[in-house]
């Protein structure tokens, strides 16, 4: 029988783990993006704050900071529905793993991001400013697009390590490979077997993210004459 009976579970913790690291992606960028656009081009109290949400969270491992945000809002919202006299609130694992690598990561994408947004020429805004370009419109047409394309490589470092970051979830409940891998070996007796499994899997789903950021990083170095080594 494929994995002992346990496929089926092995499955379905394997499509755990990449809705975990896709929703975590979309949330670390989202927050790395502002905080690059904080540091870059927001006022005093924006810079701040992104500044102190990068170098906090960069200071402070992951597990910690995973054990800190859901063990301490869980704290929170009992204390909340205690003193309302209401039914205790218990956090969703999923939803909580989410937010919280993704506001982990989101400090390591805004680094990225500031430093692809750096490398911009500055004289292509200015041109888009001289042809009549709003904001808006610069930062649409000609700044993102080259951002992205210096961001690309450390996009993709960033997106690796999410998602092996997703192992890390398995402590707060949820039923990712993780968990699940290692139920079943302590299951089965055979540990080291399933182990090796979830490593597979994960080995499998790092290749597929090569290839993808492979052909991204080919789609935004169209029209880009490559230096001659």
């Amino acid at each position: 029988m494929f994995l002992d009976g346990y496929g089926e579970q092995v499955l379905m913790g394997t499509w755990e783990t990449i809705k975990l690291a896709l929703c975590s992606l979309l949330v670390a960028f989202i927050l790395g993006l502002l905080g690059a656009l904080g540091k870059l081009f927001g006022n005093r109290f924006f810079y701040l704050w992104a500044q102190a949400y990068t170098t906090l969270i960069r200071s402070i491992p992951d597990l910690v900071l995973m054990l800190l945000i859901f063990f301490g809002i869980q704290q929170l919202l009992n204390s909340i529905t205690d003193c309302l006299g209401l039914a205790q609130f218990d956090l969703d694992p999923f939803i909580t793993g989410v937010l919280t690598i993704g506001f982990i990561y989101g400090a390591y994408f805004a680094e990225t991001f500031r430093g692809a947004f750096l490398a911009v020429p500055k004289g292509q805004l200015e041109a888009g400013k001289a042809y009549g370009f709003t904001p808006k419109r610069i930062f649409s047409r000609i700044l993102f697009p080259q951002m992205m394309r210096y961001a690309l490589p450390g996009i993709g470092n960033n997106w690796l390590v999410v998602l092996k970051a997703t192992a890390l979830v398995s402590i707060i409940g949820l039923s990712d490979l993780v968990q699940i891998t290692q139920s079943a070996g302590r299951a089965s007796g055979r540990m080291f077997f399933f182990i090796l499994i979830a490593g597979m899997v994960y080995l499998a789903l790092t290749t597929i993210s090569n290839v993808i950021l492979w052909w991204l990083e080919k789609k935004y170095s169209v029209g880009v004459r490559e230096a001659n080594i």
